[in-house]
């Protein structure tokens, strides 16, 4: 038994499709069905009337409804119970691996007057891993990206959101002895790409707003994928190819000469910094620290709301 699939369930009968609650639930329809299923293999019992159209629950799945939540609010009410519990204060944060490295530690030890002797927890993983997570409730907070074409994707009546900075990606190169860039799309060979997989977030994007946006008759090869920004620094620093980088994780080797950011036509991608979290929460340093970045952010951010 999983919690989430509970929390599934719930959803299911509270958006009536397999569709529409797989999207509230952040998954894709085949992984949330397949989750539906394994709920009722571990009940015994069929809970959806797989038959009928529109989806509907059989009689078990209509009685297991309010035994669901219940179970939900159980476990919740005993988390909550043992948490107050424990001695010392914490902030659990959840975070994509590249603001993870290039903006949180920045960011934290400018906040540590407030922070004081709370322990902070961070976790690091895949976007898709740490929403679930973060939904699930296992977190207090989670740092991502965000572009234009995805802003908001979290944006729930049981959530708030403001954001927290900025980031670029830039396309960037190595350099020669002489000082100039080890490669350029201007030459006659096809340029040597670092690249993030296409099924991660930044490499998603990175295909859809600036590898799109070259020229048809543009060559290029990829000679290394690597999701982590890290990884594909270390491969642009000893000259394999061109990556797209946060420029807030490379703010040292453009100042020391190591990296230079290629100003023919790649192009840059801007994204913004969000921080969630739950609106409400029984953690009151939670609720003082989130109120703290609502002063500090007052008048450069607005707080992030769903729309009505």
């Amino acid at each position: 038994m999983e919690l989430k699939w509970l929390k599934d369930f719930v959803a299911l009968n509270e958006h009536g499709s397999f569709s529409k609650a797989a999207e509230a639930r952040f998954v894709t329809q085949p992984a949330f069905s397949r989750r539906i299923r394994s709920l009722e293999n571990w009940l015994g019992v069929a809970l959806v009337d797989r038959d009928k159209h529109p989806t509907s629950l059989t009689a078990s799945g209509l009685a297991f409804v309010e035994e669901a939540k219940r179970m939900i609010n159980d476990t919740y009410r005993v988390r909550r119970r043992l948490q107050g519990q424990e001695t010392q204060k914490s902030l659990v944060f959840f975070a994509q691996h590249s603001p993870a490295v290039s903006f949180f530690p920045h960011w934290i030890r400018t906040l540590e007057p407030l922070v004081g002797n709370t322990l902070v927890k961070l976790s690091t993983g895949n976007l898709h891993d740490l929403t679930e997570s973060f939904m699930a409730g296992m977190g207090d907070f989670l740092l991502s990206f965000s572009s234009a074409g995805d802003m908001g994707q979290l944006l729930r009546n049981d959530t708030r959101c403001m954001q927290v900075g900025t980031e670029r990606l830039v396309p960037v190169s190595a350099l020669t002895p002489e000082g100039s860039a080890m490669f350029s799309a201007n030459g006659k060979a096809p340029l040597k790409l670092l690249a993030y997989p296409s099924d991660t977030y930044l490499g998603g994007l990175v295909k859809e707003f600036c590898l799109s946006k070259l020229p048809p008759d543009f060559q290029y090869t990829i000679v290394c994928e690597n999701a982590l920004a890290e990884g594909l620094k270390a491969m642009a620093l000893q000259g394999c190819g061109v990556a797209w980088l946060p420029i807030g994780l490379i703010q040292n080797e453009l100042a020391q000469g190591q990296l230079s950011i290629l100003q023919d036509g790649l192009g840059t991608l801007d994204l913004k910094i969000l921080l969630y979290r739950f609106r409400h929460t029984v953690k009151p340093e939670v609720d003082m620290f989130w109120q703290y970045l609502l002063e500090l952010y007052n008048l450069s951010y607005t707080e992030l709301r769903p729309a009505p």
